[in-house]
């Protein structure tokens, strides 16, 4: 049974699909190729933790590697090859799914769903506030279990 990459990694696999993105769209196709490897795989195909920011989901670890950059072609440091067959299939179809979508899109669909919303109203935060509340994976595998 495949462990968890690194969601470097999975930036990685993406831009090598797609070529280069904004960073806000590879923040959301992240979090989708998350979303339904749990529902799919069963399992979470990152290990680092997603919080539900103002403009939707981010994985700050993600963040931290391309702040102050709008649009990213390459990912340093993560490594496409430690994903597995099942993983880069997960990918592969969240990109056919969503990969033609806007970063607008994705983070309008993103506020319309249960996950991101939870993990605000958890934390008490207003629909534009900053915040760093987490999305929990079980939030996640429910949510996307049942659309």
């Amino acid at each position: 049974m495949a462990e968890p990459v690194a969601v470097l990694d999975v930036a990685a696999y993406i831009l090598d699909k797609t070529g280069p993105l904004t960073t806000w769209k590879l923040q959301k196709l992240c979090y989708y190729s998350q979303a339904w490897s749990l529902v799919w795989d069963e399992k979470p195909l990152f290990r680092e933790r997603l919080e539900a920011w103002a403009n939707g989901p981010v994985v700050p670890a993600l963040y931290e590697r391309h702040k102050g950059v709008l649009r990213i072609a390459t990912m340093r440091r993560g490594n496409p090859e430690k994903l597995t067959t099942d993983q880069r299939e997960t990918i592969d179809a969240v990109l056919e799914a969503y990969g033609n979508k806007t970063s607008q899109w994705l983070s309008d669909l993103t506020h319309q769903e249960a996950p991101w919303r939870r993990a605000r109203k958890r934390a008490g935060l207003s629909e534009g506030e900053r915040g760093n509340a987490q999305i929990r994976a079980a939030d996640m595998a429910e949510y996307y279990e049942s659309i």
